[in-house]
């Protein structure tokens, strides 16, 4: 699978060697990287890192940074809010405009405003100025993240390149987050918040000096008019649902708000279903909806982000508040998770290539519950080993359900439509990263016993999980022991 562009004559990362006038078909793709694919993988993997760094990096600062802006705890939660509204809202959007006018333009220009955004919030004077950084550094991740993944997918051919890339991907966004929450607190304790944000900025600035001579253009031959309706009402959907459940983190569900944002985002999402049953030209195609890989490839990736994001969650408040951790000692214990999830994800194309992507994606699914299940073992006293142990293996499993999903989800999806099918890939785990915390999160924190409620939320995450392993199983017809 060579790059969609009407221009090969640029050298390009692809180590697929293209068929010569003559051949009687493409050469096979090659299962090694070359030096200048290693190259263009480092660039697209340090820009996915920086955006899932941004994620956590910012959380144990939150505290000392509202004392210094002057936000009160209740306005805290927008330095988080600010964030995941534009990085969620935008993201099928900007991954249907790379396709159309050029990834790589739109990849850089994205980099160009995280920086700047990330600089903006490193200044900040007051908080309108830093949460004003804050959106629009998630509106330059809403960029980066789709236009990141389908270059990634359209450089590298479908097979073992694909797999081996991905992996890489898959692990060091699942390091991102947790690097991110042990960092931020290293950093936050010896140079202050704003260095936090500091680090973002310099990460985008290398990037962007790397990128434009490494990274190949790629975009649809076709140019079609942009389905300006369905990007109204799809963007205008998730940024409502989004907010709702962002906000009902913090206030419950009752408030006026929430709960007209959140049917206001549900209309606007069955809004957008009908316009894309309509139009010429789509922003989201229908039949690609209705492939089996793309329904339950998404649906694993939802309840993986959505259910481990909990799980995160509620054994922070666990270590810290029931068994008096300091934020030291719990970082670390997230840095073994992250270690653990380094270690999973170096071999996670050999178990792809060996299972296949579906099969990967359930037993993964299957395995992070179960782990999750073992959290139940931990006690009101101790329990700080057995839930690094659980969590650690949770987090492998979870590691093995992004790679395989992304796949399941990507592999057999034409160059041309690889910016949509990466888009939903990502708005996937945005709001799965969205909806976990207030669906269950707030079990643990409204109930007289913390430790009960976090025992509660566990218990009926780890059900989902499981249930939701033998649903997608099902969805996409992974039985025996054949490679799926």
């Amino acid at each position: 699978m060579a790059i969609d562009t009407p221009t090969p004559t640029t050298p390009t990362a692809t180590a697929a060697a293209a068929p010569t006038s003559g051949s009687r078909g493409p050469a096979p793709a090659p299962d090694r990287l070359t030096g200048r694919a290693k190259l263009v993988l480092f660039v697209l993997c340090a820009a996915q890192f920086m955006v899932a760094l941004d994620f956590s990096v910012l959380n144990v600062a939150l505290p000392v940074l509202g004392k210094d802006l002057g936000l009160s705890r209740s306005a805290l939660q927008w330095a988080v809010t600010a964030f995941a509204l534009p990085s969620g809202g935008f993201l099928l959007l900007f991954g249907r405009i790379a396709d159309l006018y050029g990834r790589k333009k739109l990849f850089l220009t994205g980099l160009t405003l995280f920086g700047a955004a990330s600089l903006l919030a490193t200044l900040a004077w007051d908080p309108a100025s830093f949460l004003a950084g804050r959106a629009l550094q998630g509106l330059g991740a809403a960029v980066i993240v789709p236009t990141g993944m389908s270059l990634l997918t359209t450089t590298f051919p479908e097979g073992p390149l694909r797999d081996r890339a991905i992996g890489i991907s898959g692990t060091l966004l699942s390091l991102g987050f947790t690097i991110g929450m042990v960092l931020g607190g290293v950093m936050t304790d010896t140079l202050g918040w704003r260095s936090t944000m500091g680090l973002l900025s310099v990460t985008a600035v290398l990037v962007l000096a790397l990128a434009p001579r490494l990274l190949p253009e790629s975009r649809t031959p076709e140019r079609p008019r942009l389905d300006v309706p369905g990007a109204v009402t799809v963007t205008g959907g998730l940024l409502a649902l989004i907010y709702s459940l962002s906000t009902a983190a913090q206030r419950g569900f009752g408030g006026a708000d929430v709960l007209g944002t959140l049917v206001a985002g549900l209309l606007l999402l069955a809004a957008f279903a009908v316009v894309e049953s309509r139009t010429p030209a789509p922003l989201v195609s229908l039949p690609m909806l209705r492939r089996r890989t793309v329904a339950w490839g998404n649906a694993g990736g939802l309840i993986t982000f959505s259910m481990m994001s909990t799980v995160v969650f509620v054994l922070t408040l666990y270590l810290q508040e029931t068994l008096g951790l300091s934020s030291f000692r719990t970082g670390l214990v997230f840095g073994v998770q992250g270690v653990a999830s380094a270690f999973a994800g170096s071999y996670a194309s050999k178990v792809i290539g060996r299972f296949g992507a579906r099969r990967t994606l359930v037993g993964s699914l299957l395995g992070q519950g179960v782990f999750t299940a073992a959290l139940l073992a931990v006690g009101a006293g101790s329990g700080a080993l057995v839930a690094t142990v659980a969590v650690s293996l949770a987090s492998m499993c979870h590691l093995g359900a992004i790679i395989s999903y992304g796949l399941t989800v990507t592999s057999g999806v034409p160059d041309a439509e690889q910016g949509l099918a990466t888009g939903l890939v990502t708005t996937t785990q945005q709001v799965g990263l969205t909806i976990g915390i207030p669906l269950l999160g707030v079990l643990a924190t409204t109930q007289a016993s913390l430790f009960g409620g976090v025992r509660t939320v566990l218990a009926i995450d780890a059900a989902i999980v499981v249930a939701a392993a033998v649903l997608v199983g099902a969805g996409l017809g992974v039985r025996g022991v054949k490679k799926a």
